[in-house]
C-alpha cells in the first residue's frame, strides 16, 4: 500500500518588504500623536480638560486666590467684615496647628514629640536611599532600637522625664504612632502566616486559615470596638491595659491577616524549580525561604504591600469611634470651637487634613513605584 503523499506547506515566495519603522521624534511630536491622534482621542483630551478646569479652579480660587491668611478670630474669615468673597480660612488652622499635630499633650513636653520625628527622619532616610551605606545596621536601628526609644519618649516615666498618659495624646502623633506601628509590626507577623497558611503542618495550617479568615471577616470598627471595651471583660481585674495599646494590637492583627494574603499571592507565583533548586543545594525551609523564596516574592507584590500600607494610614481615622482623637478627630474637636466659626472653616480644616493624607499616600505610592522600576519588575529579560 503506497504511503498518503504529504502536502507541502513550505512558503517559496517571498513577503513583501515592511516600511521602516516610524521614528518617535520629539517630546511635542509623541505628546500630540497621543493626546490628538484621531478624533476619539482628541474628544477625550479635551473632555479631560474641560473636567480639569472645571474641578482645579474652584479649588485653587477657594485655597489660595480667595483665602484668608492673617486673622484672630472668626471675624476675619467673615465675608461680612472682609466684603467680598472669602474661601479657606486659613488663621484657624494657624491658631489650631499645635492642637492638630499634639493633641493634648502638655506643651512644655512637645518637644519630645518633636524629638521622635526628627529620630525618625534621619534613621528612615538612609533606608530609602539605595546608594546610602551600612543598609543592615541602619535597619536594625530604626525597626529594633527606635521604637523602644520612642515608646520611652513619648510615654516618660525613665530618666527624668515627666509621664504622659496616652489619653492626651492626639492629633498627627496618634495618627502616625497608629499607621507606623501597623506597618511595621504587620509584615513580618502576616509573612509568618502566610508560611504557616502553606505549611505541611494541618496543625499549623490549620490555626493560620481560622486567624486569617476571622480577621478577614470582620469590620475593624468591631476590632476596635471589642478591643477598646470588651476585652477587659475577658482579663482579670487586676490587669490594666493602656486603652490606646489595645487598639495597636486590634489594628496589628487585622492589617496582618489582609498582608499574609497579599504575600501569599506572592509565594503562590514563585516556580516550584525554584524550591527544588533550593533544596538541591541543600537550603534547609528557613534559609530556602529567607534567602531564595521570599526575596523573589515580595518583590513581586511590592503594589499589594504598599497599598495595604495605605489603606492602614487612611484606617487610623476610625480610631475617632472609640474616642482616640487622631488628626481627624481633633479636627473635629477644633470645630467646635465657637469663636472659629465660619461657613468656610469646615471646608478649610478637611482640605489642610486631605493635603497631609494625601501627602503621605501619594509618597507611598511613588516610592513604591521607584522601587519597582529599580528592581525591573514586570520588565521582560
Amino acid at each position: 500500500m503506497a504511503a498518503p503523499s504529504q502536502q507541502s506547506y513550505i512558503r517559496r515566495a517571498l513577503l513583501e518588504l515592511e516600511p521602516p519603522p516610524v521614528a518617535s521624534g520629539s517630546v511635542l511630536t509623541r505628546t500630540r500623536a497621543r493626546l490628538f491622534g484621531g478624533a476619539f482621542n482628541t474628544a477625550l483630551t479635551l473632555l479631560g480638560v474641560a473636567i480639569v478646569v472645571a474641578l482645579v479652579w474652584p479649588t485653587l480660587k477657594f485655597l489660595l486666590i480667595d483665602a484668608v491668611w492673617t486673622g484672630s478670630s472668626r471675624l476675619d474669615c467673615l465675608p461680612q467684615t472682609l466684603d467680598r468673597e472669602v474661601g479657606a480660612c486659613w488663621p484657624f488652622i494657624g491658631a489650631k496647628l499645635s492642637q492638630l499635630m499634639y493633641g493634648f499633650y502638655p506643651a512644655s513636653e512637645q518637644w519630645r514629640v518633636d524629638l521622635t520625628y526628627a529620630l525618625g527622619v534621619v534613621l528612615l532616610a538612609p533606608l530609602l536611599i539605595p546608594s546610602a551605606p551600612c543598609k543592615t545596621l541602619n535597619a536594625v536601628v530604626f525597626f529594633g532600637v527606635f521604637p523602644v526609644i520612642a515608646f520611652f519618649l513619648l510615654i516618660g516615666g525613665v530618666f527624668g522625664l515627666p509621664h504622659v498618659e496616652t489619653r492626651v495624646w492626639g492629633g498627627l502623633l496618634v495618627t502616625l504612632v497608629i499607621s507606623f506601628t501597623g506597618i511595621i509590626f504587620s509584615l513580618p507577623l502576616g509573612i509568618l502566616l502566610a508560611l504557616g497558611r502553606r505549611s505541611e503542618f494541618p496543625v499549623v495550617r490549620t490555626i493560620c486559615v481560622i486567624f486569617i479568615e476571622f480577621w478577614r471577616g470582620v469590620p475593624l470598627i468591631t476590632v476596635l470596638f471589642f478591643a477598646t471595651y470588651m476585652l477587659p471583660f475577658f482579663l482579670p481585674s487586676a490587669w490594666r491595659i493602656d486603652g490606646l495599646a489595645r487598639v495597636l494590637v486590634g489594628v496589628v492583627l487585622f492589617a496582618a491577616a489582609y498582608m499574609a494574603e497579599v504575600v501569599r499571592g506572592g509565594l503562590q507565583a514563585i516556580p516550584r524549580g525554584q524550591f527544588e533548586g533550593a533544596m538541591a543545594l541543600g537550603l534547609g525551609y528557613w534559609r530556602m525561604m529567607g534567602l531564595v523564596i521570599l526575596p523573589q516574592a515580595l518583590r513581586l507584590v511590592i503594589p499589594g504591600i504598599v497599598n495595604s500600607f495605605i489603606a492602614l494610614f487612611k484606617d487610623t481615622t476610625l480610631v475617632l469611634i472609640v474616642a482616640i482623637f487622631d488628626l481627624l478627630g481633633q479636627l473635629r474637636a477644633a470645630f467646635a470651637d465657637p469663636s472659629w466659626a465660619t461657613p468656610v472653616t469646615l471646608f478649610t480644616g478637611f482640605a489642610f487634613a486631605g493635603a497631609i493624607y494625601f501627602v503621605g499616600s501619594f509618597g507611598m505610592s511613588r516610592y513604591a513605584l521607584f522601587v519597582e522600576r529599580r528592581l525591573n519588575i514586570g520588565r521582560l529579560h
